[in-house]
């Protein structure tokens, strides 16, 4: 049966005219957001694993953010059998259902992300691939703030480095998350359609591809780069 999917429809009629100004808030003030303990306590233990399993921290690492019910984890861990993979999404319910079992290399980890991302930077991780596979569009103009590339997060994500890829069913946000990349960092990359590979990352990737929908995303290859942050401080 064709799954059908509603495609996005906004209020925007092009990138949101506060993306740079988003952006210079962010490289400007520090996040002083408090970490929460769960997190704290999820990170400790995502690690652990990573240093046990990851020959101490040189086993390439690969991190699937916000990765819902954690198919695209299990998929990710089956293309790069020689990486580790660590999914994080905040839903228990999410990454407590059945997608068959999760490889040896590859774990699932419920987390807050803006927190588990900073923590990860103050750790010294620099993960070889990171995902962020169809996030929550946020479609409404007033919402551009809770985008990821309108969040205050936006510099710890880019400064972690490695292959980031982003994808979405939704030209605007990847287009968006373009404008904000080459102001941080100066790294042109472009926005494309794209026919996803067999089989797909995600659900949503699923069903977006079978509703006919086009898919959208951006590559960029980054340097770890911790000074983006503003401090240059750990979490707290």
């Amino acid at each position: 049966m064709l799954a059908l999917s509603r495609t996005i429809t906004t209020n925007q009629d092009g990138p949101h005219r506060d993306v740079v100004k988003r952006v210079e808030r962010a490289l400007c003030h520090p996040l002083r957001k408090p970490v929460a303990a769960h997190t704290r306590a999820a990170f400790e233990q995502a690690q652990a694993w990573y240093l046990r399993h990851g020959e101490g921290g040189h086993r390439p690492l690969i991190l699937d953010a916000g990765c819902g019910v954690g198919l695209s984890t299990r998929q990710l861990a089956a293309r790069f059998e020689d990486h580790l993979v660590i999914g994080v999404d905040r839903s228990a319910e999410r990454l407590a259902r059945e997608h068959g079992e999760v490889g040896d290399n590859a774990l699932l980890v419920r987390a807050d992300l803006v927190d588990f991302w900073r923590l990860a930077l103050a750790a010294g991780w620099q993960p070889a691939r990171h995902y962020l596979l169809y996030p929550n569009p946020y479609p409404k103009s007033s919402h551009l703030k809770q985008r990821w590339h309108g969040h205050p997060v936006l510099p710890v994500i880019l400064a972690l480095g490695g292959r980031l890829e982003l994808r979405s069913n939704w030209r605007l946000y990847v287009e968006e998350f373009a404008l904000a990349l080459e102001h941080v960092t100066g790294v042109t990359s472009p926005v494309e359609a794209f026919a996803p590979e067999l089989p797909y990352l995600t659900p949503f990737e699923r069903k977006y591809h079978a509703s006919g929908q086009s898919l959208w995303r951006l590559v960029a290859e980054l340097p770890h780069a911790p000074e983006l942050v503003p401090g240059e401080r750990e979490a707290n």
